[in-house]
C-alpha cells in the first residue's frame, strides 16, 4: 500500500499518534517533548481545518433526487 502524501489528512493523524505514543512514554528530554508537543498541535490544527473543509464540501455537493446539486445539511 502506497504511502500517503506528506501533507495528507491521514499521515497528519499517523503522525498525531505517532507523537502522542512518544510523549505518554515519558522518555524524552523536555526540550524534545516540547518540539514534539509543537508539531501535534500544528498538525492537528491543520487536520481539523482539512476535516471542516471536506464536511463544507459534503454539504455543498448533496445531490438531489433529480440530478441538481443542492445545499443540505
Amino acid at each position: 500500500m502506497p504511502h500517503p502524501p506528506e501533507d495528507s489528512f491521514e499521515s497528519d493523524l499517523s503522525t498525531i499518534e505517532t507523537i502522542v505514543a512518544r510523549l505518554e512514554r515519558d522518555e524524552l528530554p523536555l526540550d524534545d517533548a516540547l518540539k514534539l508537543f509543537e508539531e501535534g498541535v500544528e498538525r492537528l490544527r491543520r487536520a481539523a481545518a482539512a476535516l471542516a473543509g471536506a464536511e463544507s464540501k459534503v454539504q455543498r455537493l448533496v445531490e438531489s433526487a433529480g440530478g441538481d446539486l443542492t445545499l443540505k445539511d
